[in-house]
């Protein structure tokens, strides 16, 4: 075993499956975290954190996971929920002023969480926006027509999600979701994961880079991720300005250890997920909410207040490749995040070798 290792007994198949991504060139860097029991039993690091192969990859080395990032969105709007700010079947009209145009006068926070608000991608009208205006970004949702009557279908908010939590918060809660997350979310969870990288933590930050160069053209997602342009911009995701920006549906930036931590905790009864939104709540977070078939995944997908569901686990995949789950049938917890952006033959991998099946875990 290497220094700085952990591995505990009964996880050498998944080291030995973890470095020989590595091996066989499907890895770059990544970081690698199983918890059980309420301890770390497993992490690992692996390749580089930079493009230029000079910094290692370090146990504390955050990372841009992509969708990973909408659970922990979705707990800003969550607590605004417990605080008696908000409430997840209210229209969100009542405090967005503006947002009830065009026929979304009945969308709820429910419908937004559960990826049925109608709005899974930016409209036509934000293509000139700058990636990073969120204000008019979260204008050009609220202007907008859905494209299909809020609640009647489903289809991940790939890039949105995130914006209109922040223009729900901002009207109902008089916060941001950056602010809800950072202040309160993340204290109480005890994570290294931010919403807007602090400055003094930049300099941990692994740079993302294709597999291959053609690979965001191969994208089933492609469609959901056009507009605003940047998404798939690498000089743009790898600056400082977006490492430092709040981009909710997709820039959460984390350690391995921090996200498996989290999924870990997610269904204790005397955890702190609970404790942050109190027993109801904390049910209704991880309860299915809708199963149907998901347009952006082109599948029947389950999805609860954030994540996926089915029989074996509550989980979240990003784009690139990077994922995390809690395991139904195993009670374990595993994170495995990575800046090498490909598919997700690599976690599928991961999973297997721990006795989980990654189907469906979202993919963009």
């Amino acid at each position: 075993m290497s220094a700085g290792e952990l591995v505990g007994d009964g996880f050498d198949a998944v080291r030995h499956v973890f470095h020989g991504l590595v091996g066989d060139g499907r890895e770059a860097g990544a970081g690698l975290s199983v918890w059980r029991n309420g301890h770390e039993a497993v992490q690992l690091s692996a390749g580089w954190a930079d493009t230029e192969r000079r910094r290692p990859w370090r146990s504390d080395t955050l990372v841009q996971p992509y969708s990973v990032s909408k659970p922990f969105a979705a707990l800003a709007a969550l607590v605004a929920v417990r605080n008696g700010a908000l409430e997840l079947d209210e229209p969100v009209a009542r405090h967005w002023s503006g947002y009830e145009r065009r026929g979304k006068e009945r969308t709820t926070l429910r419908h937004v969480l559960t990826h049925q608000a109608g709005q899974p991608r930016f409209p036509a009208a934000a293509a000139e926006l700058d990636l990073l205006d969120d204000a008019a970004l979260r204008e050009s949702l609220a202007a907008a027509a859905p494209e299909y009557v809020p609640g009647t279908s489903l289809g991940e908010h790939a890039l949105t999600y995130g914006h209109l939590i922040d223009g729900i918060l901002r009207a109902g809660a008089g916060t941001s979701l950056g602010e809800m997350f950072n202040d309160v979310v993340r204290p109480a969870l005890g994570i290294d994961a931010w919403f807007g990288v602090p400055t003094h933590a930049l300099h941990r930050v692994a740079h993302l880079e294709y597999g291959e160069q053609d690979w965001p053209q191969q994208l089933p997602a492609a469609p959901w991720l056009e507009t605003p342009t940047g998404v798939m911009d690498m000089e743009l995701m790898n600056s400082g300005a977006w490492r430092q920006a709040v981009f909710g549906g997709v820039n959460l930036h984390a350690s391995a250890t921090a996200v498996a931590k989290f999924f870990s905790q997610l269904t204790s009864v005397d955890g702190p997920v609970r404790d942050l939104l109190g027993p109801q709540l904390h049910t209704e977070y991880l309860a299915s909410q809708v199963t149907g078939h998901d347009e952006v995944f082109g599948t029947t997908v389950t999805w609860t207040l954030g994540f996926v569901r089915d029989r074996g686990k509550i989980a979240k995949g990003g784009l690139g490749g990077s994922a995390a789950w809690w395991s139904l049938k195993h009670n374990h917890a595993c994170a495995f995040l990575t800046r090498h952006l490909d598919d997700f033959s690599r976690a599928a991998d991961i999973a297997s070798a721990l006795g989980d099946d990654l189907t469906v875990v979202g993919e963009d």
